[in-house]
């Protein structure tokens, strides 16, 4: 009796164990997954990120050319993003796509005739 309770234990924790092993080497197989796409990611930015540093020296000497100040003009920028972001925080959006208010547009002035 006590050998046959021993027998079925043991399978039991063999089949637990075997179960477990697969699960182990699952996630070992979705870590890995992980880690090469987080290469690529990586990857990805880097580049992202030269191309934006050469755009942006491109657009600061075209604007010099232009006789703009292209400094200036990207500290505006900045300054009215925070603005804008410091208003999402707040819910006060209230401007559209460009950061330009709408006054005038309605919704249903836009879509009077139409159904």
């Amino acid at each position: 009796m006590g050998l046959g309770s021993t027998a079925k234990k043991i399978q039991s924790l063999s089949d637990r164990a075997e179960a477990m092993y697969k699960q182990v080497q699952q996630l070992q197989q979705r870590i890995i997954g992980l880690e090469e796409e987080m290469d690529e990611t990586h990857k990805t930015v880097t580049r992202l990120d030269h191309q934006l540093t050469e755009q942006r020296a491109l657009l600061l000497a075209m604007a010099e050319e232009q006789g703009l100040d292209g400094e200036k003009i990207l500290a505006e920028a900045a300054i009215d993003e925070a603005e804008l972001e410091d208003a999402e925080a707040d819910g006060e959006v209230t401007a559209s796509t460009d950061g330009e208010a709408n006054p005038g547009t309605d919704a249903k002035a836009d879509n009077t005739g139409a159904k």
